[in-house]
């Protein structure tokens, strides 16, 4: 009902069940008039227009100043928030594409540098140490030159702090021991046979390593599927048919990368056994293995050539190329470390099927760099053998990825 703030109204005493489940008990509530209570006007809403007329007569009856110190206005049962609901709200995850994606970038980077750096040491090498068998036939020293080389290079390095130096002991020496033989004796192979035939002939013949590699380990008694062999019939039919077309055919040429093959493979099944769990590795790895292969290589080298034989050959060839020879010889020495140390280098961040593959595409660089340079004469039924022992190689480690 409407009335004025003038009047004067009688409250009955009668209470409300609301009011007793806030207090607890019935209290006793005198009468008053409208004309005790103070309204004001105010641009927000006052608590007369938040409570209903009885409860705030009450309330200001006892005297309760502020009485959102003693009530609370209740929370609704249900809360109807659509708008709110309807709002797209994003989910936090914590997922960083971007500095994964720039990790797997700059990985590929890093292996495609090794790799270029790889084939591009590789080809030079090859180049120079051609050059040097060809005016100066003498592989043992020229083998021993290029490990004097690496391990020169390395002690600089760490006698400079450019590279750690590894913690090694007696039983990691021990256990190297047999890769260095292997080592030895593929090296000194490899470049008995490029001072006697090309370097292309070499590395065709080279490409067949996978056949010795799994006669090796049948013969230790480990077994293969038959798509294993399958896969080395064109390698072997490829170097033969190289080999039979080979214009300028040596035979120690062709046995010294025979034995290359052979020694290789030893190499690596030592190097799995032996050096299993071995904290050296990359770089250092390959320092120690040039090291105590040159103690090994030297007094071979002495008593198969000789000093004396050395310095006649070395005159002549002085007298033949001039200054650009010695030249040669460093550059040979220095790039054959290099390649060798990228080389393994890569093979602590690739697989195994990554760098056979990285391999393959080596000696094809190599083949056709030194045809080019070398000008090598070769028959289209040569150059079919080539493609064919090539072609093996790659499939046999698709096979091994395969299966394993």
């Amino acid at each position: 009902m409407a009335f004025s703030a003038g009047q004067s109204y009688k409250f009955s005493t009668n209470f409300d069940p609301l009011q007793q489940n806030l207090w607890g008990s019935k209290p006793h509530i005198s009468s008053f008039s409208l004309k005790d209570i103070n309204f004001k006007q105010c641009d927000k809403p006052n608590i007369l227009s938040k409570k209903p007329l009885y409860i705030s007569a009450v309330l200001s009856g006892f005297g309760h100043a502020d009485e959102s110190k003693e009530f609370k206005s209740r929370d609704p049962l249900v809360q109807c928030n659509a708008y709110e609901a309807s709002r797209p709200q994003s989910i936090p995850i914590n997922i960083e594409f971007g500095q994964e994606a720039q990790a797997a970038a700059t990985q590929k980077l890093k292996i495609g540098l090794y790799f270029a750096t790889w084939w591009a040491l590789n080809v030079v090498f090859n180049i120079y140490n051609k050059k040097v068998l060809n005016a100066f036939p003498f592989p043992w020293l020229t083998s021993t030159l290029s490990l004097a080389a690496g391990s020169l290079m390395m002690l600089v390095s760490w006698a400079t702090k450019i590279a750690e130096t590894p913690k090694t002991d007696f039983v990691f020496w021990k256990a190297l021991f047999p890769v260095v033989v292997a080592h030895t004796i593929g090296h000194v192979a490899a470049t008995v046979s490029m001072s006697k035939v090309a370097v292309s002939f070499t590395h065709i013949i080279k490409s067949g390593e996978p056949a010795f590699s799994v006669l090796v380990s049948r013969l230790l008694g480990e077994t293969f599927p038959l798509p294993v062999y399958l896969s080395l019939l064109p390698i072997i039919g490829g170097c033969g048919l190289a080999a039979i077309t080979e214009l300028n055919f040596n035979l120690i040429g062709f046995m010294g990368a025979m034995i290359s093959n052979l020694a290789f493979v030893f190499r690596n099944v030592f190097s799995k056994k032996g050096m299993k769990g071995k904290s050296v590795g990359g770089m250092n790895y390959y320092a120690c293995l040039s090291m105590m292969s040159l103690l090994i290589l030297t007094p071979f080298a002495i008593a198969v050539e000789g000093p004396q034989v050395w310095a006649l050959g070395w005159q002549n060839a002085v007298t033949q190329i001039g200054p650009n020879f010695i030249w040669w010889v460093v550059a040979q020495s220095v790039f054959y470390h290099l390649y060798n140390q990228v080389s393994y280098m890569s093979l602590n961040e690739i697989s195994p099927l990554t760098f056979s593959i990285g391999n393959t595409m080596k000696r094809i660089s190599v083949i056709v760099s030194s045809i080019i340079i070398f000008q090598i004469p070769i028959q289209p039924i040569n150059a079919l053998g080539a493609a064919i022992a090539i072609l093996g190689t790659f499939l046999y480690s698709q096979v091994i990825e395969f299966l394993s």
